[in-house]
């Protein structure tokens, strides 16, 4: 088997910029958030996850996106690439395309809308990792989005087929949700940035963060401090921000962090309006918050 280095600490759920009237992937947008990750002092990215509207795009559009993050990192960052979709044929052929084009690793998070058994979630799971194999493997485990939680039993036959599975990241909450997935020996990243310190204090490898995407200081702060406090600090600005259209705020904020792209995002998801542009530039604007002296620093 090839050899692969497996990722640990900081990794950002990057953003997809897009770009114009049909809202399609921007390229040279990537090029610049990916710069931003990387001079920040991210240890990687997951690419078209939850934050970065994998789900919306058709599958060409994921495969020129996984690309072009690839590309942009120049080993600079891992770019573990999401390949989760609603058919199994759909997500081998996106796994396949991402090991073949440079990923560190391919995440899958099991097909929302129907609720499956443990048989066709172990089934789905196992397809995807064999048709990346020998790469690194994760299961992508957040129930609110995928519908269900993948069952405990589901991990362990997975271990024993499919010789790739690395790790997991989990965006579960409240933390006894969490718990039962960090199992020894798989890489465990914490996707909740209020829950990082009591994921590292019980084995987890890291964090994969949404807020990372726009503001990477806090949640590597919470990671490499390990303190409760760096992660409540983390939780308390992701709290501020979650009342708006998340992805599009996510965006904006790199805006003004000076990353050129556009603030839009693929519908049904909303664009920030003018009123809440207008909010979310007090919000960050304000001398007092704490987003305010990230951007300046």
């Amino acid at each position: 088997m090839e050899a692969h280095n497996r990722v640990s600490g900081t990794l950002a759920a990057a953003v997809t910029p897009l770009t114009g009237a049909d809202g399609s992937v921007d390229a040279d947008g990537i090029d610049a958030v990916v710069d931003f990750y990387a001079r920040a002092g991210l240890d990687g990215i997951l690419a078209l996850g939850t934050t970065g509207e994998g789900i919306l795009l058709s599958l060409d559009e994921r495969r020129f996106a996984a690309d072009e993050f690839v590309t942009s990192a120049h080993h600079r960052l891992a770019v573990i690439v999401h390949c989760g979709a609603q058919t199994t044929h759909d997500t081998v052929a996106l796994a396949e395309h991402a090991a073949s084009h440079g990923a560190a690793g391919v995440a899958v998070i099991p097909p929302p809308y129907f609720t499956l058994d443990a048989e066709a979630i172990w089934r789905h799971l196992d397809a995807a990792a064999q048709a990346c194999a020998p790469l690194p493997f994760y299961v992508y485990e957040f129930a609110p989005r995928s519908g269900y939680a993948v069952p405990i039993e589901v991990i362990d036959r997975l271990r024993s087929t499919a010789s790739n599975l690395t790790g997991l990241k989990v965006s579960d909450s409240p933390f006894e949700n969490v718990k039962p997935y960090l199992i020894p020996g798989l890489d465990v990243f914490i996707g909740a940035e209020g829950l990082i310190a009591q994921g590292l204090a019980s084995g987890a490898a890291g964090a994969v963060s949404g807020l990372a995407a726009a503001l990477p200081e806090l949640t590597i702060d919470a990671v490499r401090s390990g303190t409760p406090e760096a992660s409540a600090r983390a939780a308390r600005v992701r709290s501020t921000i979650d009342p708006f259209p998340f992805q599009s705020a996510l965006k904006f904020i790199l805006q003004r962090r000076g990353v050129a792209i556009e603030d839009a995002v693929r519908a049904p998801l909303l664009t920030l309006n003018e009123e809440q542009r207008n909010a979310l530039r007090s919000l960050i604007d304000d001398p007092t918050g704490e987003i305010a002296s990230l951007i300046a620093a």
